[in-house]
């Protein structure tokens, strides 16, 4: 899955900034970027949302464990990839019917943290039991938010590309081609969202999260650690 959004939505965090600075590197356009996914991935979606905003994704060699599935309910558009273990309990908890899946509950739980202000952001996801990460974008508020889960068991990277586009993926050598040194591994148990104004841990959101400078070596130009 492929996620992509202008400065205009997601300011380009610092961490990363830095960390492509460090050791510069060849980068490509948020465009090429795209275009590379839907080439290289066999039956490919993308999607543009508005001017700002752009979403892929493919069911090609998906783990049969964790599919990925989109959908989109009320301008809340929803990128997941993964397994929740306790989708049925939550299904009753929300109300949804039985034959809800983990992307439509994911867009439930996050329209409950919008609709019920002040809602802590983190108990979008600090109930969700399994392996996921995913991505959803609320185009009626132009919100992004960003989760993965306590064990990282699903893959999730963050990068910014040469034109200062934040993309998130869970492929690192598409991202590496467009980021270069501008990436990272989104850290385990952490969420984004550009309503709370940056990166937090969901166990705690008051632990400290700091940016740690790869070795050179490394694919990716820094890592993020949580102090708890």
């Amino acid at each position: 899955m492929l996620g992509i959004f202008s400065s205009s939505i997601v300011s380009p965090p610092e961490e990363l900034v830095a960390a492509g600075s460090r050791t510069p590197s060849p980068k490509t356009t948020a465009g090429r970027l795209l275009k590379r996914f839907v080439e290289s991935k066999a039956s490919a979606v993308s999607l543009q949302v508005g001017e700002h905003v752009q979403l892929a994704y493919t069911h090609h060699n998906e783990s049969p464990w964790q599919p990925r599935s989109f959908a989109v309910k009320d301008e809340i558009f929803c990128l997941f990839e993964g397994a929740l273990d306790n989708l049925g309990s939550l299904i009753q908890q929300y109300g949804l019917a039985k034959s809800a899946n983990e992307v439509i509950l994911v867009i439930e739980a996050y329209k409950a943290l919008r609709d019920r202000a002040p809602y802590p952001a983190n108990r979008v996801v600090c109930h969700l039991s399994g392996s996921f990460a995913f991505i959803v974008f609320d185009k009626s508020t132009s919100t992004l938010f960003v989760a993965s889960d306590q064990a990282g068991k699903v893959p999730l990277y963050w990068g910014i590309t040469a034109d200062g586009y934040v993309a998130f993926a869970d492929d690192a050598d598409l991202l590496k081609g467009a980021c270069g040194k501008s990436l990272a591994s989104f850290p385990q148990g952490c969420f984004y969202s550009t309503a709370v104004g940056g990166l937090r841990c969901y166990e705690n959101p008051k632990n400290k999260i700091t940016a740690v400078p790869a070795e050179a070596e490394e694919i990716w130009g820094a890592f993020f650690k949580v102090t708890r």
